[in-house]
């Protein structure tokens, strides 16, 4: 017994001096080569550098396009975006969901560029999928109220008070391309709260669609009765049926001989 007790115990202390490398021993001697150690820490440290730099990597911000423009009677050209620069040509951009900030940005410039000169057409391009009623019937205003003309252009999609606005534009002079899009439905809305409020909100809505019902049998010369019928769910128009239906007058047909595109 004793015998065994001392055999233990000295194949204990055996195994604390050997020390696998995967147990922690101050106590026990480095056998690691120098040449391979220093390869260790030179492959850690690379490993290292390489974390620390891919850290300091700053993807490059992507933002809106900037050209250069130089102001009549400046020495140097100034940085502005494009769309800034583009309306200094007259070509104003709806590209996004109508609100009351969209709307006065747009009310703002086509003011502006109408008391610049009121004998050139203004330019109105319009991708966007509707937005606010009476925002958009601001923009109408707007248009309605400004001496030049406003020519309206299709690309993508016009819908819902996009629709409207394109149809807005100076007869004859209302326009879309080939793949573009139109989509017209009446006005939607809703309402929280008493009773009461809930009932002079619905018959606001109602208002609003008469009226807007209405403007569009103006505009593209149907009764106000069919209006209502189309109007009475999403109603998807190819470029050439919205010359049919009336919102615009014609289709920028490409007039290439033959398609240049892959």
């Amino acid at each position: 017994m004793r015998q065994s007790i001392l055999f233990l115990s000295c194949l204990v202390s055996f195994a604390a001096a050997y020390a696998p490398s995967f147990v922690p021993n101050q106590n026990v001697v480095n056998s690691i080569p120098k040449n391979v150690r220093a390869l260790y820490n030179a492959g850690a440290n690379s490993a290292t550098r390489s974390r620390s730099n891919s850290n300091q990597i700053k993807m490059m911000p992507i933002g809106v396009p900037k050209v250069a423009y130089r102001v009549p009677g400046s020495q140097s050209a100034d940085w502005v975006d494009i769309y800034n620069r583009l309306y200094r040509e007259r070509i104003i951009f709806l590209g996004s969901e109508i609100d009351d900030e969209l709307a006065n940005q747009v009310i703002g410039v086509m003011l502006y560029l109408d008391s610049e000169d009121t004998s050139k057409p203004i330019y109105l391009y319009i991708n966007s999928p509707g937005g606010s009623v009476i925002s958009g019937l601001a923009i109408y205003d707007a248009m309605q109220h400004i001496k030049s003309e406003v020519i309206t252009i299709n690309l993508g999609l016009a819908a819902s008070m996009g629709s409207f606005i394109l149809a807005a534009g100076s007869k004859g002079k209302r326009l879309a391309l080939p793949s573009s899009r139109t989509m017209i439905h009446q006005p939607m809305g809703g309402a929280q709260g008493q009773a009461e409020d809930i009932k002079v909100e619905a018959a606001q809505i109602l208002r609003i669609r008469d009226n807007i019902s209405k403007l569009y049998g103006t505009m593209t010369g149907r009764t106000v009765q069919q209006i209502n019928q189309d109007l009475d769910r999403d109603n998807f128009l190819s470029a050439h049926e919205a010359v049919e239906y009336g919102l615009i007058d014609r289709v920028l047909e490409n007039t290439k001989d033959q398609d240049t595109q892959l």
